[in-house]
C-alpha cells in the first residue's frame, strides 16, 4: 500500500444536517460489498454518510450518500450482519415514536424495517420491507436521501484538485432520478437511483413515500441504484438478480481444496477468510485476480496480489495463474519516471479514475514498487513447483527473462550489487517497498536516509527470484542458465551477510542507503529473509529469537518494527502495527528452518486476534502490548476486509502443518507437522495434483500428530513423512 493508504478527511460538500439520536454501540461499524470493480461500505443502519463510505466503480464515488429517515428521524439500530457467503448485507431497525399522519400517533417500536441489500453487474439491489406490530393499521412517512458526488478515489483519500469537471442537471422522472457528471477527461460517469413505487415526492435528493402498513401486515420498497436507468425496480429483478450473484459467488468459494477442523470457532476464521478471498477476487480476461482490499485498494495491485496468491497457492494454484498472466500481460515495455517504469518491470497498481486518467497522479499504470518484480519470478517458480505445469512455464517464459533483466540492469548500478530504488518523479511513491509510507525506512537515530535505498527484504526475494529461475531452467533442461543462477544467488547471499548483519545486534539491518551507510534498525523485514531461506541456521535462530521476543512480538502477531527503535510507535501505519501478511511471512519462513513451535504460538495468536475481529484480520491492527482480558486495538482506516490479511491465516496452517507440495516429482512432503493449540484434527479435502485430487488428514495422537491419505490418489501421489 503507498502513504495515502492513511487518507485525510475527504475533500466534498458538507452533507446537509439530519435530525439524529445517540447512536448505538456497533453502529459505527462498516460493512463492505463487492462485485467485480464495484464496492459499496456503509454503516450498520446501511446508510451512507461517512467520509470514506461509499458505493464506487472504477475508482469514482457514484454514490456519496443513501440514508433512511422514518418520520424524519434516524431510526433505532437493532443489528447489522454480512451473509456467511458475503453476498448480502442485511440491517434491522425500528421506529422512534412517530407523530400522526392524519390518525393515532406510531408508539416507538412496533414498526421493524429490514434493509437487504446485495451488489450484481454495477447495480446494488435493496429490499426494504416495513412490517407492522401495532394493533392498528398505520401510515409511515418515509425518506430516502442520495446524492452522488463522483469524486475520485484519491480525492476520497485526502488528495486536492485544483480544477474538476462539471455536473449534469439531474433528470428527475417519477420513479427515477438521473445524476451524471462529466469529467475533465470528458467521460461522462452517472448514477440512476430508482424506485419500484412511485414516490409522493421526488426531488434531485430525497425520496419521499407514505406507505400504508396493515397491523401485523407488511410493505416493500425496492430499489436499485446503477449507471443507467434500467427496468422498474421489483421482486422479480431482485431475486433473479440474487440468485445470479449468490452462484457467482458459490463458484468462487469452491476454487480449491477444502478445510476442515474440529474446532467450530476456527473452522468459523476458516470459512470467512475463504468467504473474504472469494470477495475481494475478480474475475478477469486472465483469469482470478485478487483486489487488495476494500475500500482503499479494490484494484489489482502487484505485490498483494502475488503474496495472496502464495498464501493460497498450496490449496488453489489457479489463483496464482491467474495473476501471473496479468501480470504479465501488462509488464512495463518502455521507460517512464513519471510511472516509474522500465522494460521488464513489474505493475505495482493500476487504476480507472479521473484523476490518473489525467495524469494527475502516476496510478493508471504504476510501476513503483521495488519488489514486485522479483516476487512476480519467486511465484512463477513456485507454481511451477506446485503444479509441474511447464506448458504453462513456457508461455511465460519471456516475461520472466525481462523480469530478471530489469532486476540485473537496476542492481548493476549499486556498487554491492543490490537492487535498489528512487523515484523518478515528485508524484511518485518515495519508498517502494512493502512498508511504503514517508516515515517507514530511517537510520537508528530517526534521520531520513538518502537514496537510492536497497531494503534487505528486497534482496532476499531477488535471491529467491534467482533459485526460482534455476529450478524453472533445470526443468527446461537449460542447466548452464541454472547453473548461471545459482551462482549470481550465492553472490547476493554473500553480499547480504556481509553488508546487512549487524553482530552486536545479531540481526539484518533494515536497509542500506547511498551513500553505503547501512540503517541499524530491528524491523520485521528481516523476516521475510527467513522465509527465502538466505540466512544460515545460526543467524535464522537469532532472528526467530528477535521476532519472538517482547520487543517484537505483541502478543497478537510480530510488530513491524521494535519496540525501542526511534520512530517506534504502536499507532503508526508502518512503525510498530502488527500486519498478519507480515506475520505469516515471517511463521512461514520460521517452520523453512524447523520452528514449529514458534508458528503454533503465532498461529495461535493470529486466531485470538481474528477471534477479536469477528473472524476478519483486518489489513493491520495497533501493536499495543497485549493485556489480560483486553483486545487488540484497531487501526482506524484500515482495510477491511484485505486480501493478504485473509489468506495470511492460510500460509501459517501451511507452515505449521508442515506440508509441501512436489509437483514435478508427484510428491507430498510432511514434516514434522503440528496442529493448532487445541485443534485436534484438520482434514483438506480435493487436494489437486495434475488431474488427482485426494484427501489428507492431519490427526493429534498423544503428543504427536500423524498425517495420513482417506481415499483417492493412492499410487499416482506419493506422501513422505520426515521425522
Amino acid at each position: 500500500m503507498d502513504q495515502a493508504s492513511q487518507p485525510a478527511s475527504a475533500a466534498g460538500e458538507a452533507l446537509p444536517p439530519i435530525e439524529t439520536a445517540p447512536v448505538a454501540r456497533g453502529a459505527a461499524q462498516h460493512y463492505a460489498l463487492k462485485h467485480a470493480d464495484t464496492f459499496l461500505v456503509n454503516d450498520a443502519f446501511g446508510n451512507i454518510r461517512g467520509t470514506g463510505d461509499g458505493m464506487f466503480r472504477d475508482d469514482t464515488r457514484v454514490l456519496s450518500r443513501f440514508d433512511l429517515l422514518l418520520g424524519g428521524q434516524l431510526p433505532s439500530l437493532l443489528g447489522a450482519s454480512m451473509s456467511e457467503d458475503n453476498v448480502f448485507f442485511t440491517s434491522h431497525v425500528t421506529n422512534r415514536p412517530l407523530p400522526p399522519l392524519g390518525g393515532q400517533s406510531i408508539p416507538e417500536g412496533v414498526i421493524h424495517a429490514e434493509r437487504a441489500r446485495f451488489l450484481w453487474e454495477e447495480r446494488l439491489y435493496e429490499r426494504l420491507t416495513l412490517s407492522n406490530y401495532s394493533d392498528f393499521d398505520t401510515t409511515i412517512p418515509l425518506a430516502i436521501g442520495f446524492a452522488a458526488d463522483f469524486r475520485d478515489m484519491f480525492e476520497v483519500r485526502g488528495e486536492s484538485r485544483p480544477m474538476r469537471g462539471q455536473f449534469v442537471p439531474p433528470q428527475v422522472g417519477q420513479n427515477a432520478v438521473l445524476l451524471r457528471y462529466e469529467g475533465l477527461d470528458e467521460l461522462v460517469r452517472s448514477s440512476a437511483v430508482a424506485f419500484s413505487l412511485t414516490p409522493q415526492r421526488l426531488t434531485a435528493d430525497t425520496a419521499d413515500f407514505t406507505l400504508f402498513v396493515p397491523r401485523h401486515g407488511s410493505a416493500e420498497l425496492y430499489i436499485e441504484v446503477g449507471p443507467d436507468l434500467a427496468a422498474r425496480p421489483d421482486r422479480g429483478r431482485f431475486r433473479a438478480a440474487a440468485a445470479r450473484a449468490r452462484i457467482c459467488m458459490r463458484r468462487q468459494r469452491r476454487r480449491g481444496a477444502r478445510l476442515y477442523s474440529s474446532g467450530r470457532l476456527f473452522n468459523q476464521w476458516i470459512d470467512k477468510s475463504r468467504a473474504d478471498l472469494a470477495l475481494l477476487t475478480t474475475d478477469l480476461p486472465t483469469g482470478p485476480y485478487p483486489y487488495a482490499g476494500i475500500p482503499w485498494f479494490s484494484t489489482p495491485f502487484g505485490r498483494d496480489a502475488i503474496v495472496t496468491a502464495l498464501q493460497t497457492l498450496w490449496l488453489d494454484p489457479t489463483l496464482a495463474r491467474g495473476v501471473l498472466t496479468y501480470l504479465s500481460r501488462n509488464q512495463a515495455y518502455e521507460t517512464s519516471r513519471f510511472q516509474d517504469a522500465a522494460p521488464g518491470k513489474i505493475m505495482h497498481e493500476t487504476r480507472k479514475g479521473e484523476m490518473t486518467a489525467m495524469g494527475e497522479l502516476p496510478f493508471r499504470k504504476y510501476y513503483g514498487g521495488v519488489d514486485t518484480t522479483p516476487l512476480f519470478v519467486i511465484l512463477a517458480g513456485a507454481f511451477g513447483a506446485r503444479t509441474a505445469d511447464l506448458d504453462f512455464i513456457e508461455e511465460l517464459w519471456p516475461s520472466l527473462e525481462a523480469a530478471m533483466g530489469w532486476i540485473e540492469e537496476q542492481s548493476a548500478s549499486n556498487p554491492h550489487g543490490f537492487l535498489d530504488y528512487a523515484r523518478g518523479a515528485e508524484s511518485g511513491l518515495a519508498n517502494q517497498g512493502w512498508k511504503d509510507s514517508q516515515d517507514s525506512i530511517f537510520h537508528a537515530d530517526g534521520s531520513t536516509p538518502e537514496g537510492p535505498i536497497a531494503l534487505v527484504e528486497v534482496q532476499g526475494y531477488v535471491y529467491g527470484a534467482l533459485r526460482a529461475m534455476a529450478a524453472l531452467a533445470h526443468q527446461r533442461h537449460d542447466l548452464e542458465a541454472a547453473a548461471r543462477w545459482l551462482a549470481r544467488a550465492h553472490t547476493m547471499r554473500e553480499a547480504v551477510e556481509e553488508h546487512f548483519w549487524i553482530s552486536d545486534l545479531g540481526f539484518y539491518g533494515l536497509a542500506m542507503d547511498g551513500r553505503g551507510q547501512l540503517c541499524q534498525v530491528r524491523a520485521s523485514n528481516a523476516g521475510h529473509l527467513l522465509y527465502v531461506g538466505l540466512p544460515a541456521r545460526r543467524r535464522a535462530a537469532l532472528i526467530a529469537d528477535h521476532l519472538l521476543s517482547a520487543s517484537f512480538n505483541s502478543g497478537w502477531g510480530i510488530r513491524t518494527l521494535a519496540r525501542g527503535e526511534a520512530r517506534f510507535n504502536p499507532m503508526s501505519y508502518h512503525n510498530g502495527s502488527v500486519w498478519p501478511h507480515d506475520t505469516g511471512l515471517c511463521a512461514a519462513g520460521m517452520a523453512r528452518y524447523g520452528h514449529r513451535r514458534r508458528v503454533v504460538q503465532l498461529l495461535s495468536e493470529a486466531f485470538e486476534a481474528a477471534v477479536e475481529f469477528d473472524m476478519r484480520l483486518p489489513e493491520l491492527f495497533c501493536g499495543f502490548r497485549r493485556a489480560p482480558g483486553e483486545s487488540p486495538i484497531a487501526y482506524p482506516v484500515a482495510c477491511l476486509p484485505q486480501a493478504w490479511s485473509s489468506g495470511a491465516l492460510f500460509m501459517i496452517l501451511q507452515a505449521c502443518l508442515g506440508l509441501r507440495i512436489d509437483g514435478w516429482n508427484r510428491e507430498i512432503h510432511i514434516e514434522r507437522p503440528a496442529l493448532p493449540l487445541g485443534i485436534d484434527r484438520i482434514a483438506l479435502q480435493g487436494l489437486a495434483l495434475g488431474n488427482v485430487r485426494f484427501d489428507l488428514v492431519f490427526q493429534r495422537v498423544g503428543e504427536r500428530v500423524v498425517a495420513f491419505s482417506t481415499g483417492g490418489g493412492e499410487g499416482a501421489v506419493r506422501i513422505l513423512h520426515h521425522i
